[in-house]
């Protein structure tokens, strides 16, 4: 059975991130969902892209995922550290024992849900904004426990790709597929 994640889309989101993260866990065979914040599906990013997400979060707040990840931009951040069902979201599936997982600034947002406990990474200066944890500044990707982290644009394929390892046991032949033995 196919595992299930959500990818919250904030205004102001990286797009970089977000549109690496979907591709490559959909490579992966997971199912990926996207949500807006709000009813309005068109989602514009930091750099104007405008992504249409698959449905409104109200739509499926209480739809079982196995995982969560969040796309970096300060604008995104801020949106999602503000609406409080994904701060409830993040909470309840952190407790679940499900994967939680932010890139770039939004550790910021696992920071306020109280999830961060142990080891993380983020975007270089944003570190003193995330609230719990202790911050590792030199790797691109900090799995802990049911937590990933990642520092941001250029990481987000090893960031997908270590969620693709958490949720599907290996990431493999998809990291040879994708060619990432070239950049090793």
């Amino acid at each position: 059975m196919s595992k299930k994640v959500l990818v919250p889309l904030a205004e102001g989101f990286e797009e970089i991130e977000a549109i690496t993260i979907i591709d490559v866990l959909r490579r992966a065979n997971i199912e990926v969902v996207t949500a807006s914040l709000t009813d309005n599906l068109e989602v514009n990013g930091a750099h104007n892209i405008n992504v249409k997400a698959d449905t409104s979060l109200e739509k499926i707040m209480n739809y079982d995922f196995d995982a969560i990840a969040l796309a970096g931009g300060m604008g995104a951040m801020n949106n999602l550290k503000s609406d409080m069902r994904i701060i409830e979201k993040l909470r309840t599936m952190y407790e679940d024992k499900k994967l939680v997982s932010a890139i770039c600034a939004s550790p910021i947002v696992l920071g306020e849900a109280g999830v961060i406990k142990g080891k993380y990474t983020c975007y270089p200066s944003c570190e003193s904004m995330v609230k719990g944890g202790e911050y590792v500044e030199k790797d691109l990707v900090v799995c802990n426990d049911n937590v990933i982290t990642s520092k941001g644009p250029a990481t987000t394929v090893f960031f997908a790709l270590e969620l693709v390892k958490y949720l599907n046991g290996s990431n493999e032949e998809l990291s040879n597929s994708l060619l990432i033995q070239l950049i090793k």
